[in-house]
């Protein structure tokens, strides 16, 4: 049992940046991978970026490619989503997410086993 808690969330302005954590507590030695979503008034649960454990390589939505940069640190068990560039449209609740494997990226919420209680980010003008 893995279980993701989020932090970093807050209110900016448009074109601040915004670090947001994933911490995960539980049985975290296993392969992992790491994904964010993010959710809006009204809107479906939407992808942002995912890190598999091998490798630590990346993916990400086209609308936060090149803004938006997710890593983790093994050694605390957690992981991060630099947001930069940040505009009114990223105004989100955002979801950590862990799904235990590894090899390939999956895109879609239901695939995910564990999730965090997510964290507000909202952008001003």
């Amino acid at each position: 049992q893995v279980q993701p808690i989020e932090s970093g969330g807050g209110l900016v302005e448009a074109g601040d940046s915004l670090r947001l954590s994933c911490a995960a507590s539980g049985r975290t030695s296993s392969r992992l991978t790491t994904a964010w979503f993010r959710q809006a008034p009204g809107k479906a649960r939407e992808f942002v970026a995912a890190i598999l454990w091998s490798g630590a390589r990346t993916y990400y939505a086209d609308s936060v490619q090149g803004r938006f940069t997710i890593s983790r640190d093994n050694a605390k068990n957690t992981a991060y989503l630099q947001m930069n560039s940040l505009k009114l449209e990223d105004t989100a609740v955002y979801y950590c997410a862990i799904r235990l494997g590894d090899g390939t990226f999956f895109l879609e919420a239901r695939w995910y086993d564990y999730w965090g209680q997510g964290t507000q980010v909202t952008v001003s003008s």
